[in-house]
Parts: structure tokens; C-alpha cells; sequence
């Protein structure tokens, strides 16, 4: 099974969760995610990254469950360490990465959205960390990334408490940056990665760098780095092209370089 569709849009690569029913995650679907993000990466013409679940009821529903049934603490430590990996990687992605969430989002379902840079959820769909609920834990960066989108009162409401938000919660919590009509999720997601390739590739990489910086280091010291990436820039050939084009009253040409 190819749990992982890809097709290309212009300059955004669209990936497809496809595990049915409920675009659960297996080691072998999280390794293909890691391995799709960094061929992603390495590849000069994709400036986006649109993520989405096969079918209209699921984005995803996480793990499955029966993984973990027998208690085995070495087979635990294996899949926590494939979840890690693969949305670390997603979550270092060069590019923008946005996720359209088609549908119920649970677990690493939700996680995987919370890898992304931006969310657009349908909605229908329902979000939640239910992994208390069962003896287990977010262990795909759910605590921390929920935490510092919706702050620790709401993180603990649902991680503690088991809440589940829909969409018009969610867009309220900032949990998601937009909420759109069922079945349009991902032609939103789409529109919105098109505008990425209107900045240039090399700014891009920089900024998302800073924004993400805030969350390891104080404003004190990010600043510097700030002012050290702006310099930076000025090593590609993207700089002097954005620079002259605007000057010319012309539209980039971006290299990516």
C-alpha cells in the first residue's frame, strides 16, 4: 500500500494520508513522511507543502491503537521514535507546510497537523489529544506545539481533561488559522501555498527559522540572529532578483539559490 500520495501543483507538493479507514499512522507510513520531507527539501522546485487524509471523514486518527496492546515497551519506544522523527522533519521543513484537515484530526492525527506551519480545517472536523483516555501521551510533540499555539489553560483542558474541540473552537483557540466549508480544505490549502510562491524561496527558509527560533531561545538572543540571517541573504542569488525585479516593476524569477 502507498500510504503516502503525492502529486504536484506548481511549486507545492500535495501529500495524501492514505491508510483507511482513518489514515491511521504504522512505522512504515511515519518513515515514508521523514523520507518524503527531506527528498522534498533537497528538491530546489517545491516551495510548499500541503498535507491532507484520503477520504471525507478522516484527516487522521493517529495510531493504531492495537500497536500498543500488548504492552511492549520496546515496540513503544520504536514507534515513539518514528512519530519524533517523522514530525520533527515535517516540522524542519525548508518550506511552508500547511495542513488541510479533511475531517476528524486525534492523536498523532492532530500532531501531525501541529508539525505544520499553518492549519485550514474544514468545518466538520473535530481535534483532540485523547492519549490520557487510554494510558498514553501525546509523545509526537502534541505537548509542546499544542501548548504554545493555545497556550497551557486550553493544552491542559485537552490533554488533561480529554476535551475535543471543532473547528470553530479551534479557530478561536488559534489552534487553526482558518476554517472553511466541508470538502474545500485542501483547495484552500492549495490557493494559500500558491501565494508562497510569491516570496522567495531563500527568505522564506530564514524566516520560518526565526518565527520557529522563539519557541528554544529569548527575544534577546534571536534578535542577533535576525540581523545575521538578513545579511545572510545577501549570499544568494535570490536576494539581488527580488531586489531588482521590484525595482524593474517585473515579477521574480526565483532560483531557490
Amino acid at each position: 500500500m502507498e500510504y503516502l500520495v503525492e502529486r504536484i501543483e506548481g511549486h507545492t507538493a500535495i501529500l495524501t494520508m492514505n491508510n483507511p479507514p482513518a489514515n491511521t499512522w504504522t512505522a512504515q507510513s511515519l518513515q515514508a513522511l521523514k523520507a518524503k520531507v527531506l527528498e522534498l527539501n533537497a528538491n530546489k522546485d517545491i516551495y510548499a507543502l500541503v498535507l491532507t487524509g484520503e477520504g471525507n471523514k478522516f484527516f487522521s486518527a493517529g495510531a493504531d491503537l492495537k500497536l500498543f496492546s500488548d504492552g511492549d515497551k520496546g515496540n513503544a519506544a520504536s514507534m515513539a521514535k518514528h512519530f519524533g522523527e517523522a514530525f520533527e522533519t515535517l516540522s524542519q521543513f525548508r518550506g511552508v507546510s500547511i495542513a488541510a484537515i479533511n475531517g476528524y484530526a486525534m492523536g498523532g492525527g492532530l500532531e501531525v497537523a501541529l508539525a505544520c506551519d499553518i492549519r485550514i480545517a474544514e468545518t466538520q472536523a473535530v481535534m483532540a489529544l485523547p492519549e490520557a483516555t487510554v494510558g498514553l501521551l501525546p509523545c509526537a510533540g502534541g505537548t509542546q506545539n499544542l501548548t504554545a499555539l493555545v497556550g497551557e489553560g486550553w493544552a491542559k483542558r485537552m490533554i488533561l481533561c480529554g476535551e475535543r474541540v471543532n473547528a470553530a473552537q479551534a479557530l478561536n483557540l488559534r489552534l487553526v488559522e482558518e476554517v472553511v466549508e466541508t470538502g474545500e480544505a485542501l483547495n484552500a490549502a492549495i490557493a494559500l501555498a500558491a501565494k508562497v510562491e510569491n516570496q522567495s524561496p531563500s527568505s522564506v527558509t530564514a524566516c520560518k527559522t526565526l518565527i520557529q527560533a522563539g519557541r528554544q531561545m529569548p527575544r534577546n538572543q534571536a534578535l542577533p540572529i535576525e540581523r545575521e540571517l538578513f545579511v545572510g541573504l545577501f549570499d544568494t542569488e535570490d536576494q539581488a532578483e527580488g531586489v531588482n525585479a521590484f525595482l524593474e516593476k517585473r515579477k521574480a524569477d526565483w532560483k531557490n539559490r
